[in-house]
Formats: structure tokens, sequence, C-alpha cells
């Protein structure tokens, strides 16, 4: 009985890391949000930055544990950006309310952890209200500062570099950089086209060039400033989630409520109940299978 229990507990654990893999896809597509926000909110960023710093130490156990995050995230990606393409184009107000309210659901967990080593002090407070700001203005700011790029091979190798950094750099969000550098729609159209060879690849190129570049140093701050990186990814998160739902008429695919009716704010608000649902939810599962 007691090895039953285990074998449904284990096929339970890896079908949540699977779902886990999925969500984290939305962080490589959808723009405003990070991978690494939300591998940090699913309670599997630290370890994933302990394996990408030390890919030899504990192989096999730690590739087991990511090979179903893995398929999640190539799940995601594959089966995700076509639906994501037409809810974006048709109901994009509605979409990007009902995330934003899943990320705000899943802040609770992420304010646990930035505690869970050391107590709350002034400092730490400044570094949430700071960054909170200062990322507000920059995030913001971005699509009248930088120009735009050709999609090709090299620079779909840049987009998997800026893809890494999202996931190693909890906050950033590449999709945003790729749309201000016209990189975003060319991306999402190889992705739901499943473009192994000039998509893909140079994606994947470049975000494992830069997972290797950068994984150590992210650890060290880990160990080293625990509760400083904590708040200042809470900064940027609530940041960015701000930023979702602010209109900005620079950028191209920003956010806009022309033409939306009161029906369209109603399901909108119906969507971030949801999606606060949603985010309490998952972070209830990573308490009960961490």
């Amino acid at each position: 009985m007691q090895t039953k229990f285990k074998v449904v507990n284990h096929n339970m654990s890896w079908i949540i890391r699977l779902i886990k893999g999925v969500v984290i896809a939305l962080g490589f597509i959808l723009p405003g949000v990070s991978g690494g926000v939300l591998a940090a909110i699913l309670g599997i960023y630290e370890r994933m930055l302990s394996f990408l710093a030390h890919i030899r130490r504990n192989f096999k156990a730690d590739f087991l544990y990511f090979l179903p995050v893995g398929i999640g995230g190539i799940l995601g990606i594959g089966l995700l950006s076509r639906p994501l393409e037409f809810l974006l184009a048709h109901y994009q107000v509605i979409v990007l309310w009902g995330f934003a309210g899943a990320i705000v659901g899943s802040l609770p967990a992420l304010w646990q952890e930035a505690e869970s080593r050391s107590k709350r002090d002034k400092v730490d407070w400044t570094w949430l209200i700071g960054t909170f700001v200062i990322s507000l203005i920059i995030l913001y700011t971005l699509p009248y500062i930088f120009g735009t790029l050709p999609a090709n091979f090299a620079t779909f190798i840049l987009a998997g570099a800026l893809i890494a950094l999202g996931v190693l750099v909890p906050g950033l969000s590449p999709s945003n950089l790729l749309l201000i550098l016209a990189l975003y729609s060319p991306m999402l159209t190889g992705f739901k086209n499943f473009d192994l060879v000039n998509v893909f690849l140079p994606i994947a190129i470049g975000g494992i060039l830069a997972m290797l570049l950068f994984a150590k140093t992210m650890e060290h701050l880990l160990e080293t400033q625990h509760s400083r990186v904590f708040h200042f990814i809470l900064g940027i998160v609530a940041a960015s989630t701000v930023l979702i739902l602010v209109p900005n008429h620079q950028s191209a695919e920003s956010i806009s409520y022309a033409g939306s009716g009161v029906l369209t704010f109603v399901l909108a608000a119906i969507f971030t109940v949801l999606g606060l649902w949603l985010g309490l939810w998952m972070s209830r599962l990573e308490e009960r299978y961490n």
C-alpha cells in the first residue's frame, strides 16, 4: 500500500512539473511576463539555477527532475503560441488581465520566500520600493530608447540569450524586449509553425550559451544576498504586472482599451478573479508537493 502511494505521489509530482513547464513557457511568449518569475513562483527557480551552474553535480537526479519541466516548456511554446496569438489579437484585454491576476495571486508565495532566510529589514524595503519605481520608469520608456532588428538566424540567437536571461533574472521579461526589437512576432510565428532550423535552433543556441555564462553569478547572489534578491524580484514583478495593464502608445503591441465595452471589462474582472484563484492554487500545490 505504501509503495502504491509513493508511485501515485511520484506520478503526480511528474505531472505537476510538466504543467509548471507549460506555465513557464508563457514567460517566453507572453509580453510583460518573466519565465524566471514564474519559475520562482512555482518553486523550482533555485534548484534550476543550481543545476545550470553545476551541470556535472547531481546531473542524473537534476536532469530527471527537470525533464518533465523541459517537455512541458517545449509543449507550451509549440501548442500555446497559436491560440495565444489568436487570443491576444481578439481578446487582449481579457487575457492580460487574467494573467495579471494569476501573478498577483502568486505574490504571497514570493513574499514569504523573501523572508524565509532572514527577517525583512529597512534595506529590503528600500530594494523593494526602489526596484519597483525604477523598473516602472525603465520598462515603460524602453520603446523610446531601442531600435529594431531584422529577424534572422543571428538575431534569433540574441533572442535566445534574452529568453535565457528572463529565466535566470526573475522579473526580466524577454518578450517585452523582443517586441521593442521587432523580433517577437517572427518568433511567435516560428514557434507556432515549429520552425526547428530557423527559429528553435538559434534560440536554443543563444539560450544555452547565456545560461552557462550567467548561472553561477545568479547562484552566488542567491547564496549571499537571498533576501535582497527576492525583494528585487518582488519590485520588478509588481512593476511589470502594472505595466502589462497600462497602454504604451510607443509600443505597437501594448495593451489597448480602444473599443472595449462593458462586456469586455466584466469578462476581464471575471478572469482576473480566476487568475487570482489559479495563482493561489498553484502556490498551495507547491507547498504540498515540493
